[in-house]
């Protein structure tokens, strides 16, 4: 899939080096749930076995095609938000030198058009912890509504529990901002 900037690709092997250039900042990962990497074979390991999702993209821009984050679309029997084939849960990250220019944006409106044009999605849902403004905001300026707060979620990468807030955006809900 591609915008105007960016490409979503799957996730090769050979992103390892990329992936833990940006995964590895303490202010990547944790504000997710998830720490941050210690090393190239770490984010291999992550590559292999986390970023292996049927609806599992690199975020890249177009100019140099290498992976500056990730975005996903998690299909039932993958997340708890759901138990419906027709609803999904999305979950995004971007490297921290690519904060504040759109590009997630242009991917999560990417990746909604492509959940319920190609996936044939009624609903994404989408959340975030306490704490976490960006994701907050980038959330709401792409149309998704709060659903519900939760008291003591467990972050199990984390070790820890925290505030979680849930969203969801409706496929006539999209239909209605395009």
């Amino acid at each position: 899939m591609e915008t105007e900037r960016i490409i979503l690709r799957r996730w090769n092997e050979s992103d390892a080096e990329d992936l833990f250039e940006y995964a590895k900042d303490a202010d990547v990962g944790p504000i997710a749930g998830w720490p941050p990497h210690k090393n190239i074979e770490e984010s291999l390991f992550v590559i292999k076995n986390v970023l292996n999702g049927k609806e599992a993209y690199a975020i890249c821009l177009k100019k140099d095609k290498k992976a500056i984050g990730a975005i996903e679309l998690k299909l039932n029997g993958h997340t708890d938000l759901t138990e419906s084939d027709d609803e999904c849960e999305m979950g995004f990250w971007l490297g921290k030198p690519f904060w504040r220019k759109g590009i997630m944006s242009e991917a999560v409106k990417e990746m909604l058009r492509h959940a319920f044009e190609d996936c044939s999605m009624q609903k994404v849902w989408i959340a975030y912890y306490e704490g976490n403004e960006k994701s907050k905001r980038l959330q709401e300026k792409c149309g998704f509504k709060f659903q519900w707060k939760s008291e003591d979620v467990d972050v199990p990468l984390m070790h820890e529990k925290r505030t979680g807030f849930v969203n969801a955006m409706t496929k006539s809900d999209w239909e209605k901002l395009r």
